[in-house]
């Protein structure tokens, strides 16, 4: 079992950078391939960043590629999604999520899920 907890959203301008934050507990932390996803009002959820179980490993949707970069801490069980030059475009929930294959992430499917926090990118 791993439970989630992201933190780190807020309002932004277009333009500046916001850094969101992934806890994790559970023993088995280091054994999961970590993502991103968001989900924008009134469209579906949508994968943003993935990072393998040693972070040796990313992969990012071409909609944030260059601007966000995601990382891990497994001596910390935190998942990190470094976000620059912010749009209005990226404003959505961003949602931690927990996968025992990597390759499952980029398909919005994930094993554990945090509750999400809300990013709001003003113009």
């Amino acid at each position: 079992q791993v439970q989630l907890v992201e933190s780190g959203g807020g309002l932004v301008q277009a333009g500046g950078s916001l850094r969101l934050s992934c806890a994790a507990s559970g023993r088995t932390f280091s054994g999961y391939a970590m993502g991103w996803f968001r989900q924008a009002p009134g469209k579906e959820r949508e994968f943003v960043a993935a990072i393998s179980w040693n972070g040796g490993t990313t992969s990012y949707a071409d909609s944030v590629k260059g601007r966000f970069t995601i990382s891990r801490d497994n001596a910390k069980k935190m998942v990190y999604l470094q976000m620059n030059s912010l749009k209005p475009d990226d404003t959505a929930v961003y949602y931690c999520a927990a996968a025992g294959t990597l390759r499952n992430l980029p398909l919005n499917r994930g094993d554990y899920w945090g509750k999400g926090t809300l990013v709001t990118v003003s113009s």
